[in-house]
């Protein structure tokens, strides 16, 4: 439902969807509020189109819609098959930010929600970025910054992900197809043992893990050395739902990377993974060629 309050702004998203001004760099946004003149309820468009990126907005006045349209062949199966997350930067204020679709504007960050740095996740069915100023007497320190990325809203271990659907985070064994699609996509895989457990009572918390080998990195997750400079060491943020025992067994430990942080994957133990990826080598089942032993 419309709110009475809201309806200016609404009217003024239609108006600037139809000229069509904007600012943008591809991937990430810098503007000033001070571009707006003070008498009028401006209404930025910024098109985003790379896969993640930021946007700072300096003395934040009026308010900004963010598109968020990734370079790729145009299709609505594509978008349908993404999540948008943002992580507020901790000196983020000034600002509210909203979900807007078919003229509704739903609060998805207050101003007091952004300082901690919590990832929100969305479906682009569910609306577009509209964020919009808070009236301020002196907008000299107030600064509006977040960052951005589009998420696969399905993957191997994409259930242990907790930002994409809160609440229903299920700490339960990937499928064998899962398994071998995770150990060739994933943005990490490697063989290791977790060194300590998740600490802390939030709902994840980052675990050390130590691999003796390591298969695939997008990023510098795991650095190379350890107490006698023969492993890869790292953290792997893990749900509180699923317990790790410290030392003990070896694991193929797969997942995703978020904002910089490791999330945890897929992660069989490594000897079960070793006789699921021998025997799918042996009928051709398996989606690449790794060494296992």
């Amino acid at each position: 439902m419309l709110r009475p309050w809201a309806a200016p702004w609404i009217t003024a998203v239609l108006l600037c969807r139809a000229v069509a001004q904007y600012s943008s760099d591809q991937c990430s946004w810098r503007g000033s509020g001070l571009s707006h003149e003070s008498h009028r309820r401006d209404v930025e468009q910024v098109y985003l189109r790379c896969s993640q990126g930021s946007l700072e907005w300096l003395y934040p006045t009026g308010a900004i819609f963010v598109n968020l349209r990734p370079n790729t062949e145009p299709s609505s199966g594509h978008m349908a098959a993404l999540h948008v997350c943002i992580k507020p930067y901790p000196h983020s204020q000034g600002s509210r930010v909203y979900l807007e679709r078919n003229g509704d504007l739903r609060m998805l960050l207050a101003e007091k929600d952004q300082a901690p740095g919590t990832v929100h996740c969305f479906s682009p069915a569910e609306g577009a970025l509209f964020v919009e100023a808070v009236p301020q007497g002196d907008i000299s320190r107030r600064t509006t910054a977040f960052q951005y990325e589009l998420v696969p809203s399905q993957w191997p271990g994409a259930h242990l992900f907790p930002y994409l659907h809160p609440g229903l985070v299920a700490c339960k064994p990937c499928s064998d197809d899962d398994i071998l699609m995770a150990v060739c996509t994933s943005d990490f895989a490697g063989r290791g043992i977790f060194r300590g457990g998740p600490s802390g009572a939030d709902d994840h918390s980052p675990a050390v893990v130590t691999l003796s080998r390591l298969f695939r990195q997008k990023t510098s997750v795991f650095a190379w050395g350890g107490a006698r400079g023969r492993r890869w060491v790292g953290r792997i943020n893990v749900p509180a739902q699923c317990r790790v025992q410290p030392g003990g067994d070896e694991y193929l430990l797969t997942g995703s990377v978020h904002f910089g942080d490791a999330w945890l994957g897929c992660a069989p133990r490594y000897r079960d993974f070793q006789k699921l990826y021998l025997t799918a080598q042996k009928t051709g089942g398996n989606p690449c060629e790794i060494d296992t032993d």
